[in-house]
């Protein structure tokens, strides 16, 4: 196949309009036009003549080294295979319309010997339909990868070309299964709650006055969705498996080069404990650098030195508001003061700002019981009313420039707060603090084990936090704060009558003395004549004088 570099510009003949092309008299300077490349290409199905043209090179090595590409390119089938030539033909035929890069010579050998397509990119579903057609396990296995893949993998990632998926994908895929298992959370709760209603209010046969209420309930029930199973963390493991193990096929066939299966990270099948950073604990943070649980909560002390540290901040009121009352840090930013009744003590949680990448979006919050009402204490009513003060003398510095969002956390300009620089101005203060370190979320955790520690029920708390089940409540949020769990250690001591006070008061064989004295008062009989208590028969060991 022949081919050529040449150079050529745009100038036009003043006397005909036409370009001059190679003939124009100024390519004699050697800055003057661009470099151009032509190279014939195997022809058609039809038998026509094909060319491969490209321009735009500023030097002749780089049009000669594209050129080179293109050569390389079409030696890949042999002399007898013109099936393959039409094949690599239709590839730069493509590339040339698109104004696409030369293809890489390894790619597109590789594409050559495996029979795909050189002008068609494959999709991570073509990819997964192929690989679950050509596996032979059992059907159960197969039967999980089906599922997997109808369910989770093609929906979220299987239009994205398979060589460029990347960790990124993932993230935003199980970031999507587990807002999905909120959702499904809700609905339960809720056929949970309209099935209870269903029943009588006595065991047995309804009475005739309640046949119709229960034949109502129970064709609400009807319409409901049936109960589902969310994607817990075990199940969202082995997604991973499944798509890691298709990724390495494709490796083994030379597809792609990079699994990214094997790079996204995500939570454990068992849900971590939440944990108090207590003396010990800190301690042996500061000697190995290691969190003993990836939730961790601060003591009622500790929440106390990051609030002075954060009191001259201007988010201070918003740091207190979720340390007390538990608001995520979406809804904190997004609450209205429209929804804010301080005379009142109530704040409504309707709105939430939420980040999507680095945009920051208006949106409901995250479940249906996450709108709730949430009671606020004096204390906290104080620290909303500065606050509103404070943003008042804003407004009034930025006068007309002053962005009106409603919000009660705000920029100092008015506009909305970034989720993201809440996060980092949190860590910051708590690190000046010297504490050891929590999410901003385990604030949260905080507020939730403050009200479980000063008697709040359980089902107050759940509401509070705005959780969809109070099994996530307890599960989740129930971290005993130590003055709490000395406080069960001793009544639990208390039922109990101690004969441990002799044995505090002396030695072991005080101890052992006082036992025998014990033992020799309630059975007098059994004193023998060497002095012996039967005590000591019993398994007690004799005493013995050093």
């Amino acid at each position: 196949m022949t081919g050529s570099t040449f150079r050529r510009c745009a100038c036009r003949n003043p006397e005909t309009g036409k370009q001059y092309g190679q003939s124009c008299p100024k390519l004699s300077n050697k800055r003057h036009g661009l470099w151009n490349i032509r190279q014939e290409l195997p022809a058609d199905k039809d038998g026509n003549r094909r060319t491969f043209r490209r321009s735009g090179y500023a030097t002749k090595n780089e049009a000669q080294s594209d050129l080179d590409k293109l050569r390389a390119l079409l030696t890949i089938p042999g002399d007898d295979d013109p099936d393959g030539r039409l094949r690599i033909g239709d590839l730069l035929e493509s590339v040339a319309a698109k104004k696409e890069a030369i293809p890489d010579f390894e790619e597109t050998s590789r594409r050559f010997r495996t029979g795909q397509s050189l002008t068609a990119r494959l999709t991570v579903g073509e990819w997964l339909d192929q690989w679950l057609a050509g596996k032979r396990r059992r059907n159960s296995t197969i039967d999980g990868y089906e599922s997997h893949i109808r369910v989770h993998l093609k929906p979220h990632i299987g239009n994205h070309r398979l060589d460029r998926l990347n960790v990124g994908h993932l993230v935003e895929m199980f970031g999507a299964i587990e807002e999905h298992n909120e959702e499904i959370l809700v609905e339960n709760a809720n056929r949970r709650a309209q099935a209870a209603r269903c029943k009588p209010t006595k065991p047995g046969r309804p009475l005739p006055a309640e046949r119709a209420r229960i034949a109502e309930e129970r064709a609400k029930l009807a319409e409901m969705n049936p109960f589902r199973k969310i994607t817990g963390a075990s199940t969202r493991q082995r997604i991973r498996a499944t798509l890691r193990a298709a990724l390495n096929d494709a490796i083994a066939q030379q597809l792609i080069t990079f699994n990214p299966a094997s790079h996204v990270e995500l939570e454990t099948g068992k849900r971590p404990k939440a944990l108090v950073w207590t003396d010990e604990r800190v301690a042996e943070w500061k000697r190995t650098g290691e969190k003993p649980s990836a939730v961790m909560v601060w003591t009622p002390e500790q929440t106390g030195v990051f609030l002075d540290r954060a009191a001259e901040h201007r988010l201070y009121a918003l740091y207190h508001l979720i340390a007390f009352r538990g608001l995520r840090r979406g809804e904190a930013c997004g609450q209205q003061w429209t929804d804010t009744d301080l005379g009142a003590g109530l704040l409504t949680v309707a709105t939430q700002l939420v980040q999507r990448g680095w945009r920051v979006e208006e949106s409901a919050p995250k479940t249906d019981s996450g709108e709730r009402v949430v009671a606020l204490d004096s204390e906290t009513v104080k620290v909303l009313k500065a606050h509103r003060k404070r943003q008042m003398k804003e407004r009034l510095k930025w006068g007309e420039a002053y962005v009106e969002t409603g919000r009660v956390f705000t920029q100092e300009n008015g506009e909305w707060l970034h989720p993201a620089w809440v996060t980092n101005q949190f860590q910051r203060l708590a690190a000046e603090a010297g504490l050891p370190p929590i999410r901003l979320h385990d604030l949260r955790h905080g507020a939730a084990t403050l009200a479980l520690a000063a008697g709040a029920d359980m089902k107050v708390v759940q509401e509070m936090l705005g959780h969809s089940s109070i099994t996530i409540t307890s599960d989740t949020y129930t971290s005993v704060l130590p003055e709490v769990a000395r406080k069960a250690a001793e009544d639990a001591a208390r039922l109990v009558p101690s004969p441990g006070s002799a044995y505090l008061a002396g030695s072991p064989r005080a101890h052992t003395a006082a036992i025998k004295r014990a033992d020799t008062a309630e059975h007098p009989a059994r004193e023998s004549r060497t002095g012996r208590s039967s005590a000591g028969q019993r398994g007690f060991p004799p005493t013995r004088e050093r």
